[in-house]
C-alpha cells in the first residue's frame, strides 16, 4: 500500500482518535473505508452519522412524526 500523509483540522483530528478507539480499529482504516465510499458514488456519513450527536435531544411527542395531528400547519 502506499503511504499518504494527511493534514487534519484539530476537531477532526479528534473526532477520528475518538470513533478508531470506540469501533477498536485503526484511523488508517477508517480512512480508507470512507475514501472508498466516496469513490464509489455514495456518501461519506449516512444521515444517522451527521446527526448521531444530537440523536435523541428532541424533546415532544412520541408520535410526532407519524401523528396526522401534528402536520395541520405543516407548510404554511
Amino acid at each position: 500500500m502506499k503511504t499518504l500523509t494527511v493534514k487534519l483540522p484539530e476537531p477532526l483530528a479528534l473526532w477520528l482518535t475518538r470513533r478508531a478507539k470506540q469501533l477498536g480499529r485503526p484511523q488508517s482504516e477508517l480512512v480508507r473505508e470512507a475514501l472508498e465510499r466516496v469513490r464509489a458514488g455514495g456518501s461519506a456519513a449516512s444521515c444517522h452519522d451527521l446527526m448521531a450527536d444530537v440523536c435523541g435531544s428532541v424533546r415532544g411527542p412520541r408520535d410526532l412524526s407519524t401523528n396526522p395531528k401534528h402536520f395541520d400547519d405543516f407548510g404554511k
